[in-house]
């Protein structure tokens, strides 16, 4: 054997390690674009291969179960809302309900750019909170609260006191407008939760006064 041969590694080859990330990342986008329409349930697998440009019978390459994939893409999607929430309610040289308010028309000129067809993904897993395996479940349940502390600790330099019940509320009432937004194809349901928020914010006002 030539003792300058380099060493055989052990794994895949060099092209194929991007090559399958590359890949996966694109039917991470495609599962997001999809459950973000159509739900967790509706939404059949060789839909989410053919929109990745995939072929059927690859995704167990990339992904061991439906319930694998619907893990990662409630992961991928809280990455990117929680990028999107920390760009608005962490920029202190805006007043701490101006972020808020920033974060809302960011959130609807997003739907009103989709025609209302997409809404929130996590919104969508949790109508079918029953329905969707455990593991799924307790995953909405922590990025919610992630939501929930997000917000809050914007919140807390307005009023610290009411700051986590107005953060609860805040994300039970949101995902109730984006889904009266998406059967209306308006952002008339964003603009009458928020203006009401707000005044009860402003207001000093908890929602059980």
């Amino acid at each position: 054997m030539d003792a300058t041969a380099p060493t055989r590694r052990r794994g895949r080859p060099p092209g194929r390690a991007n090559t399958h990330a590359a890949t996966r990342e694109r039917l991470l986008r495609a599962g997001v674009a999809a459950l973000t329409e159509q739900g967790f349930l509706a939404t059949g697998l060789d839909t989410i291969l053919k929109d990745a440009s995939v072929p059927k019978g690859s995704f167990y390459y990339y992904f061991d179960s439906k319930e694998a994939l619907g893990l990662a893409l409630i992961d991928s999607y809280a990455d990117y809302f929680n990028g999107k929430l920390d760009k608005w309610l962490t920029d202190r040289d805006v007043p701490p309900l101006r972020r808020v308010e920033n974060f809302v028309a960011d959130a609807a000129a997003g739907m009103t750019r989709h025609d209302f067809r997409r809404g929130c993904l996590i919104g969508n897993l949790t109508q079918e909170f029953s329905s969707v395996p455990e593991s799924l479940q307790l995953a909405l349940q922590n990025v919610m609260r992630e939501w929930e502390r997000r917000l809050a600790a914007c919140l807390t330099e307005f009023d610290a006191g009411r700051a986590q019940i107005w953060a609860n509320f805040f994300w039970i009432g949101w995902e109730g407008a984006v889904l009266r937004a998406r059967m209306e194809r308006s952002s008339r349901p964003l603009d009458i939760f928020a203006n009401g928020f707000f005044v009860l914010v402003r207001g000093g006002r908890s929602p059980s006064d």
